[in-house]
């Protein structure tokens, strides 16, 4: 069922039909991929006029997106708020998946926003900063330049007039994308552009932000591609089968044992871990798999400790006179259980030697030194406390790769005697910390 809110009569915006091809086919959402909400953010359902809309919850933050990547295109729709006051968006030329410690896609932002603005001062005068009258802005790490400058020098272009009509009636956007270039045609007019956008094909998004919207008659044009064809820094990142196993709204899909759901709480697109509870863990077990899931420490530490450094084989750094070097830190610790087990756990700590390391291998002394060596960090690559930080694990056979923020840190490292398969775990180890975007693939 919808929300009460489909009863509510919408006054519609007079236009003639759109050209192309539909991207919604008014009976359920295929085409579409649920990126990182939950099943109830996005539904179909009518307006009073019988017209199929694509509805959106709200909640989740995060976004919905087409299957196929776009180029060049011509697209246009219809959307409507429920309540006044209420945000959204549509993404234009994005990654398949959310950008590290983001519940959105890096992208081109085509703003659907109702009755809020803001200003800022600017050097001792108040600015108009954002609208809710067709804003069109990179997020992410896209990049463009705006048709017209920011008055804060940022990479968005604010309209040219107010068009946009008020909750809850329909507002109607034309945008066109044709070689690194958008614009914006709000209710019949342009109002707002970019150029030299970067990247410049990719997928579609609708954008989940808190409150409730509709969108309908939704149809795009393409228009000839680009030759000779871009270059992959122009393309966003395609979809290679990563799923997502955190819905953003609740524990479904992790086991709720015990005292389970009391202290790992979900806040809106984060899954929040007190340190209090227990290791959260799996439904579902994986085999040779990828998987990326974001982090960040939270809270206190556990106290001030003395930690030592590694040697590139694994073991403590010694100086000349023999003693183990160490460091002072706050003590930190949790990670990521791999195949229903402890031992191949990739560690995420404060040590001096990174998160990535596998203690488990790394410290058993009847393991082969090269087993013990590729076990080690080749670098900390850590961001500093409260920043968000971006593993992807490759688990394949009894070797593992580990990726922190993009650098290499655990390179081919045999697991011996590891299980072929089993669930995966968050770790309690007495720290509090976040978790979000939280990803799988399965490997053939």
């Amino acid at each position: 069922m919808l929300a009460s809110s489909l009863l509510v009569v919408s006054a519609v915006v007079a236009q003639a039909p759109a050209a192309g091809v539909p991207l919604f086919n008014g009976i359920d959402l295929t085409g579409w991929v649920n990126v990182n909400t939950g099943p109830q953010t996005w539904t179909v359902g009518k307006d009073v006029d019988g017209t199929p809309v694509i509805v959106c919850s709200g909640h989740p933050t995060g976004v919905l997106r087409t299957e196929k990547m776009y180029e060049n295109f011509v697209i246009e729709f219809d959307y409507s708020h429920r309540t006044p006051t209420t945000n959204a968006g549509f993404f234009v030329w994005s990654d398949a998946i959310t950008a590290p410690g983001q519940p959105f896609t890096r992208s081109i932002e085509v703003q659907v926003m109702d009755g809020i603005e803001a200003k800022e001062n600017v050097n001792g005068k108040d600015e108009l900063i954002y609208t809710s009258h067709g804003d069109i802005f990179s997020i992410h790490g896209s990049h463009m330049k705006p048709d017209r400058p920011h008055p804060a020098g940022w990479e968005r272009c604010l309209p040219l007039e107010r068009r946009a009509k008020p909750a809850p009636e329909w507002n109607h956007y034309k945008i066109t994308g044709d070689h690194g270039t958008l614009k914006l045609e709000v209710n019949g007019k342009e109002v707002s552009g970019g150029y030299d956008i970067t990247p410049r094909k990719g997928y579609l998004c609708l954008e989940s932000e808190g409150g409730e919207v509709w969108f309908k008659n939704l149809r795009i044009t393409e228009l000839p591609p680009a030759s000779p064809a871009l270059a992959p820094e122009m393309v966003a990142t395609s979809d290679v089968g990563f799923r997502s196993i955190f819905n953003g709204t609740d524990l479904t899909g992790w086991k709720q044992d015990g005292d389970a759901a009391k202290h790992w709480t979900v806040k809106d697109w984060v899954l929040s871990y007190d340190g209090k509870g227990s290791t959260l863990w799996s439904e579902e077990s994986f085999g040779d798999f990828e998987m990326i899931v974001d982090w960040r420490w939270t809270g206190d530490d556990q106290g001030k400790v003395r930690r030592p450094k590694f040697a590139a084989d694994g073991s403590d750094l010694k100086d000349a006179n023999g003693l183990v070097e160490t460091v002072e830190i706050g003590e930190r610790d949790s990670g990521i259980f791999l195949r229903g087990n402890d031992k191949s756990q990739v560690n995420i700590w404060a040590w001096p030697a990174g998160s990535g390391e596998v203690w488990g291998y790394r410290t058993d002394a009847s393991m082969p030194p090269e087993v013990r060596a590729a076990c080690t960090p080749k670098k900390a690559a850590d961001k500093p406390i409260g920043a968000w930080n971006r593993f992807l694990i490759r688990m394949k056979g009894d070797v593992l790769n580990v990726w922190l923020n993009g650098e290499h840190v655990i390179v081919d490292a045999t697991l011996p005697g590891v299980p072929s398969n089993g669930p995966i775990a968050l770790q309690h180890h007495g720290s509090s910390i976040d978790f979000a975007n939280v990803y799988v693939r399965e490997l053939k």
